[in-house]
């Protein structure tokens, strides 16, 4: 199922993208969690609705699916990449992390800051945690489902500062969604990115290094994980520079687009 959180009426609500992906059904839920959670009361509810519960999506502002605590992310993760790269694979994920004030939503601006000259985009899968996880070896039952993440990076200062946290973390920099989808393979998914409609990376998530279950047992024996939390778990090859005006679009399949503009 897909998940969504959006907002109508100057208040934000959580429901189920319904088939064809243009309608809503609203849930009665405080979290998306909470719905997640009780996934088969709203089955029910979907297959007992009535038209007049139905939200047009072109109707509504989507908002980011969750509020993280902050967003981990891993460094390389795709065997293609790290071809592409000439580098060899990683012995155990490399980590940094973005924070809560990166995050934005789907068809929100990226804003491109007067410090940078280069700015880059990174489609990747996000992990999306559904309750607090710590030390686990059983990372399948914390997982709420999977979203999608941009990992837009000031490739520039990244290699001024020789470590990475002020060119990840500005504002703007974590556009995240447009849902969360449960029941879902993550390692068969198609993942592609395209800028102004020309695809500029695509690959798929079989090609990742350490799968999302792996990357979750592995940060929790780090840090606690909090509901909501994302781990973005890498980018496929294919990365390159965005500029102002430019209209980015990162699609995994059985989840969506996330599609957001950059603006100064």
């Amino acid at each position: 199922m897909k998940y969504i959180r959006y907002q109508k009426d100057d208040k934000i609500h959580i429901g189920v993208i319904n088939p064809g992906n243009t309608t809503i059904t609203p849930l009665e839920y405080d979290t998306i969690f909470d719905a997640i959670e009780n996934e088969s009361d709203v089955k029910a509810k979907i297959e007992s609705l009535h038209d007049y519960d139905i939200v047009k999506l072109s109707d509504v502002k989507i908002l980011p699916v969750c509020t993280p605590s902050k967003v981990v992310c891993v460094g390389l993760n795709y065997t293609d990449h790290a071809e592409e790269l000439n580098m060899n694979l990683p012995d155990e994920p490399l980590l940094f992390i973005k924070p809560s004030t990166a995050v934005i939503g789907d068809h929100d601006t990226i804003i491109y800051p007067d410090s940078s000259k280069q700015l880059d985009y990174e489609g990747e899968l996000g992990v999306v945690i559904l309750d607090k996880t710590k030390d686990t070896d059983d990372a399948t039952s914390h997982i709420a489902g999977y979203t999608v993440v941009n990992d837009v990076t000031a490739r520039d200062l990244q290699q001024k500062d020789g470590q990475w946290t002020r060119a990840k973390s500005f504002d703007t920099f974590a556009p995240i969604g447009p849902v969360i989808s449960t029941d879902i393979d993550p390692m068969t998914l198609n993942i592609t990115t395209s800028v102004n409609g020309e695809i500029k990376q695509a690959s798929n998530t079989s090609n990742m290094i350490f799968s999302p279950r792996k990357l979750v047992e592995y940060v929790s024996k780090i840090m606690t994980l909090n509901p909501g939390d994302i781990i973005a778990t890498g980018t496929p090859p294919g990365v390159g520079q965005l500029h102002v005006g430019d209209k980015v679009s990162v699609t995994i399949e059985d989840i969506g687009t996330l599609e957001n503009t950059v603006k100064k």
